[in-house]
């Protein structure tokens, strides 16, 4: 199984960015447990995209790609089957929850472009650790109509082809963003309905629908740019970029799922 996960590690990338107008970032990350994280973060000036992504120590590979243009932002879990509790499967699971990108949570693509490691074994702590945020995912997107509002959703997520998640309150503001009708974007979802699901680990049936939960933690990432203060040629003072600032983030989601096995780590 980690065969598996060191396969789709190496393919995270060539999923969705294309080879040219690429600028790469790697770093190594302490997380709180003391183990050491590599993070590849990659922007893509002409598509004015983002992607950052990193494997867990348990195996779970995680990403996060942002869509500057349609304000879109997708966290993509592949998770391994838990062997001892006797699943197994020739894939990960599949997981992808999509939400609104607020353009101040990260740097642009054109920042990150601009960025060079000076030292790449060194071992980065993040000077900000922002406040969890907590998600219910209370719909579930059809990937085949998804085109209307990023066409990177369903080329991200095609694996996770019923298990793509967002919140109807993004859905609202996308709509007013983007100059869509609220009608077709809501044609792209289901609502499925979380507070009527029973807690996946209080489900006896290990076939029973269920509402699941799911945490990732970004250890670092640069969450925005510093600005210096000096003076021109001409003696005026000017402010200028002189740095990044970094953050490291928990997130926490709820989302249904159709059997209970397919969210097995709530019992761990």
């Amino acid at each position: 199984m980690m065969l598996i996960s060191k396969f789709f590690f190496s393919l995270c990338l060539a999923m969705v960015l294309p080879v040219d107008c690429l600028s790469q970032l790697v770093v190594n990350v302490k997380n709180k447990g003391g183990d050491i994280i590599k993070e590849i973060i990659t922007g893509n000036t002409t598509s004015d995209v983002v992607e950052l992504q990193f494997q867990n120590t348990d195996g779970t590979i995680i990403n996060q790609f942002i869509d500057f243009k349609s304000e879109v932002q997708i966290f993509r879990a592949y998770v391994l089957w838990e062997e001892e509790l006797g699943f197994t499967r020739n894939k990960p699971f599949t997981l992808c929850f999509v939400s609104r990108f607020n353009k101040n949570e990260f740097i642009s693509s054109d920042a990150m472009s601009k960025l060079r490691q000076k030292n790449p074994t060194a071992i980065r702590t993040p000077e900000e650790e922002k406040v969890p945020e907590m998600h219910i995912m209370d719909l579930q997107m059809n990937l085949k109509k998804t085109d209307v509002i990023s066409p990177n959703i369903k080329k991200f997520c095609k694996e996770a082809n019923i298990t793509t998640y967002a919140k109807e309150s993004d859905i609202k503001i996308w709509s007013q963003a983007l100059g869509q009708d609220m009608t077709l974007l809501m044609s792209t979802v289901k609502r499925i309905h979380p507070e009527k699901y029973t807690n996946c680990k209080d489900t006896a049936a290990i076939t029973s629908p269920c509402l699941c939960h799911y945490h990732i933690c970004v250890g670092w990432y640069p969450c925005g740019l510093k600005y210096c203060r000096g003076k021109d040629s001409a003696g005026r003072y000017v402010s200028y970029r002189c740095g990044i600032k970094t953050c490291r983030r928990f997130l926490s989601y709820d989302f249904v799922v159709d059997k209970k096995y397919n969210c097995l780590w709530d019992d761990i």
